[in-house]
Formats: C-alpha cells, sequence, structure tokens
C-alpha cells in the first residue's frame, strides 16, 4: 500500500492504493483562506498539518497499517518563512496572492537573467517576489529568515525533521534553473537569499528520509520512507497518466492548469507560459495557468442562490444556455495570458429576463474560453496536445466537458479517479520510489470513464462568442487599475 497526501487550497485529500495502483480509500479535510487585505490570500502552516492528519487518520486504519510509502504533493509557490528553531514566523503567502506586483519589476531588473534561468517570467503568484515584497515591507520578518519552504514541504518538515523539496514544485520558486534542475544562486542572491536557506532538492521519486518515530503512531502509520513528490499539477498529470510528450491535462480545480509534457526545457515567459520541471527525471512541462476555475463558477454558484454546486451544475445543464451573458473568470487576477494580478471578474449582457442557471452557464463558459487563450499560448510556445485528460473536482461534470471540449474543439477524457489526481500522483511517486518500479507500469493513464468530443454547432459558436469575450476584457482593464483595486 502506498499514501498520497495532496496539500491543496480548499482542502487536503489523501489516497491510499495498492501495489497495482489501484484506489483503495480516498479522504479529505477542509482549509479556510484568509483575504486579511485586498490582494492578499493567506493560510496558516498549522492549519495545513491539522487538515492533513485528520485525513491520514479518516482513511481505514487496517489499510494505513500496511502503508510501505508516503507522496507528497501540494498547492504551489506559497511562501513558508521560518526562523533559526524551525518556527513559522508569518502566515504562508498563497500562490493566488498578488500583493508582490511592484516586487516582479524590481526583481527582474535586479536578476536580468532571471528569464533565461528559470524560464519564467516574474508574477506576483511566484514565491520569489513574495520574498523581495517581505524585505521591503516586512524587515524585521525577513532578518529572522533561515529557511523557505514550499507549502507540501512544511508537511514533510513535521513529519521527518527534513528540509526537502522536489524539482517541480522548486520550479515555481523563480528561484530553481529549470534547465540543470538546481537551485540558482544568481536568482537567490536578487533576493539576498543563498542556497543555505534553501530546502535540499530531489528528483519526485527519491526518497528524502523517513516518518519519525511520533509522527507515525500520531498518524497510524508504519515507519515508512517520505517520497519527494510533486507540485500539484506535476502530481496530477502522474495521477492521470500524463507523462510523455505531447500527453496533456486539464485542471479543473480552485485555479485551473492547462499542462503538456515537453521532451526538453521549453520556456516562453512573454506570454505568461510557465516551463518546469516535471516530477520525473528528465522531463519537463510546460504549463498555462487560470487563478479562478471551478472557483470561480462554485462562486456564481453561490450568488446564484443555490444550496450547493452540484445544484448549480444540474441546473446550469438543464438551462442548456447562457442566454448571451458572458462572464469573465478573473476573481483574482489572471496569469496566462495576461499576467494582472488587477484583472476583475465581469458579467456582461445581463437583462431582466436573465435567470440563475444562464449565469453558472456563462461562468462555465467564460471559464473554458479562458482556457483558450491558454492553450493558444502553449501552442504558440511549441506546446502539443496529442491527448488531453481532465482532471481535479470539476471533472465530475462531463456537462462542462462538452463546453470545454467545443470551446477548445479537441477531445476530453475522463479517466476513473480524475477527481483525486495529484494525490494519486504523490501516491505512484511513492510505490516507484520505494519499489523501483518503471514509470510506464506503475504511470499508466486509467480506464477512460468517458470521451467527451466536441458538438460542432458549439464549436461554432464559441468561435464567434470568444472575439467578444477577448474584446470585453480589452476594453475592460484600465478600469481595474492598481489605484481601483486597492
Amino acid at each position: 500500500m502506498f499514501l498520497g497526501v495532496d496539500l491543496g487550497t480548499s482542502s487536503v485529500k489523501t489516497v491510499i492504493i495498492d501495489e497495482g495502483g489501484t484506489i483503495l480509500a480516498e479522504a479529505s479535510a477542509p482549509l479556510h483562506l484568509s483575504r486579511p487585505k485586498p490582494l492578499w490570500s493567506e493560510q496558516r502552516p498549522e492549519d495545513w498539518v491539522n487538515a492533513a492528519e485528520d485525513a491520514i487518520r479518516a482513511l481505514p486504519e487496517h489499510l494505513r497499517a500496511e502503508v510501505k510509502g508516503l507522496g507528497l504533493s501540494g498547492q504551489m509557490h506559497g511562501a513558508v518563512l521560518l526562523d533559526h528553531s524551525g518556527c513559522v514566523l508569518r502566515p504562508a503567502i498563497l500562490w493566488n496572492d498578488g500583493r508582490a506586483f511592484q516586487a516582479c519589476a524590481d526583481l527582474e531588473a535586479l536578476a536580468p537573467e532571471l528569464r533565461i534561468i528559470t524560464g519564467n517570467k516574474a508574477m506576483p503568484g511566484f514565491t520569489a517576489p513574495k520574498l523581495l515584497w517581505v524585505k521591503g515591507n516586512e524587515p524585521e520578518i525577513f532578518r529572522q529568515v533561515q529557511k523557505v519552504l514550499l507549502p507540501k514541504d512544511y508537511l514533510r518538515l513535521v513529519w521527518t525533521g527534513d528540509y526537502a523539496t522536489d524539482v517541480s514544485d522548486a520550479s515555481g520558486t523563480l528561484w530553481l534553473d529549470v534547465a540543470t534542475r538546481s537551485w540558482s544562486e544568481t536568482v537567490l542572491a536578487a533576493n539576498a537569499l543563498s542556497t543555505e536557506v534553501m530546502p535540499a532538492v530531489y528528483e519526485g521519486p527519491e526518497v528524502t528520509g523517513e516518518l519519525s518515530k511520533a509522527s507515525a503512531s500520531r498518524l497510524g502509520l508504519p515507519i515508512v520512507p517520505v517520497i519527494a513528490g510533486g507540485g500539484d499539477q506535476a502530481a496530477g498529470a502522474i495521477g492521470a497518466g500524463v507523462t510523455q510528450p505531447g500527453e496533456a491535462s486539464l485542471a479543473l480545480g480552485t485555479s485551473g492548469v492547462l499542462f503538456t509534457v515537453t521532451d526538453k526545457f521549453r520556456p516562453n515567459p512573454e506570454e505568461a507560459a510557465h516551463a518546469f520541471c516535471h516530477a520525473l527525471p528528465d522531463t519537463w512541462h510546460q504549463m498555462a495557468v487560470m487563478l479562478s476555475a471551478a472557483s470561480a463558477v462554485d462562486k456564481v454558484a453561490q450568488m446564484a442562490g443555490y444550496a450547493s454546486p452540484e445544484d448549480a451544475y444540474s441546473a446550469a445543464e438543464s438551462h442548456g444556455s447562457s442566454d448571451g451573458v458572458l462572464f469573465l473568470p478573473y476573481l483574482d487576477g489572471e496569469r496566462t495570458p495576461h499576467d494582472n494580478p488587477h484583472a476583475c471578474g465581469a458579467f456582461f449582457g445581463l437583462t431582466s429576463q436573465t435567470s440563475p442557471a444562464a449565469l453558472v452557464h456563462s461562468a462555465l463558459e467564460g471559464v473554458a474560453f479562458a482556457f483558450v487563450d491558454g492553450r493558444d499560448a502553449l501552442v504558440r510556445a511549441g506546446g502539443r496536445f496529442t491527448h488531453t485528460s481532465v482532471i481535479g473536482g470539476g471533472a465530475r461534470s462531463t456537462y462542462w466537458g462538452k463546453i470545454l471540449a467545443s470551446a477548445l474543439d479537441m477531445p476530453l477524457s475522463y479517466r476513473d479517479g480524475a477527481e483525486a489526481g495529484p494525490a494519486v500522483g504523490a501516491a505512484r511517486l511513492a510505490l516507484i520510489g520505494v519499489n523501483e518500479a518503471s514509470v510506464e507500469n506503475t504511470c499508466k493513464p486509467a480506464p477512460i470513464r468517458s470521451e467527451v468530443l466536441p458538438d460542432q454547432y458549439l464549436s461554432e459558436l464559441y468561435k464567434a462568442r470568444l472575439e467578444t469575450w477577448r474584446a470585453l476584457y480589452q476594453a475592460t482593464r484600465h478600469l481595474t487599475s492598481q489605484d481601483i483595486a486597492a
């Protein structure tokens, strides 16, 4: 048995798989965001530990007793700042926090080679600009920083005592030389940091340590090896069997990510596309990232008065149309392709006849249109899409899949276990690392539950509506300036 733990933004998910990769049990525990100021997004690392331990203990006791290895996955880019005693200095600044927008320009000025070394443009969500913000705005905290960890790696520290991370998660810091898969002294120096402050970097399937006796007892687990793991998107791709160049995944979670595997480092920072290490050795990937995906639909569902997202999805499907309403899903700013932390959500085309179901339907379409923008940016960067699997919580709705497939004009596969993607990927990495199993045998795609093909009528309709939708953002972006957002 192998345990996978995925530290998300809204919850922690855990799974146990057997030697053949079959999911035997799943559990989750909720998390909550704190937004104390505009553009800020924070969580307390101790809340992650409590939720993760609850989600592990919620798994059947007899299965936990048979676990042979633990793999970690988690939300990327978060800044966990620790002092000389390993104590947390402040709440973690998360991936969807936009406060460091000015620090991005400062960082690129301090490190002119940043885009060449990291393959990515400095954007507020990345870790490095956050540290520059802390240095300028909380200097007393910055002076105490002895270690910087990513979210999932704080769980590792608590459970094993080890300061370690993996190359896929480290890629999202803007401190990694992504081509050589090692920390860059040049970029770290721009942050007034050094490699001593960074955790050791491992490939995804490598063992970084083992559970302490106290942690194992508390979690009801044997003292087992802990694997480096992966950032949530890389781990989710592995969970979906996306490991070969051209294979892709479309993740529908709090954020939305279009992910495609590449055979080498293929950066294109000018269009805000990401180029990162995959969580497998000698493999890289590209990503288009939107900051609000399923979370945007859930927010609209709440605003429209539905008791649950499931009720909203069902109502949208029954209604079958947005009735001409357009929705910009930029509830927390946007990355690919706009790199605009001040971008805002908006409805356009409302009438006295607009129904709540039409609003939800327009949200489903708006997220789909944002994915088209991201896909186009990756294609211009040399990305390929030979086969695309849908993963994440939004994978539960195949009706949304019809909208997505039609907007993207490409087929989408829905596989068994797609909702648990990153946790499954983390467990698979543990299986590979502990058993020295092959990637080919371990990371086979799960059986296809359904395949959603583009609807020709919708594809033509969406092509026409996409241009109006894009024009809506261009016509309103000047209204979401820094002054207004503040």
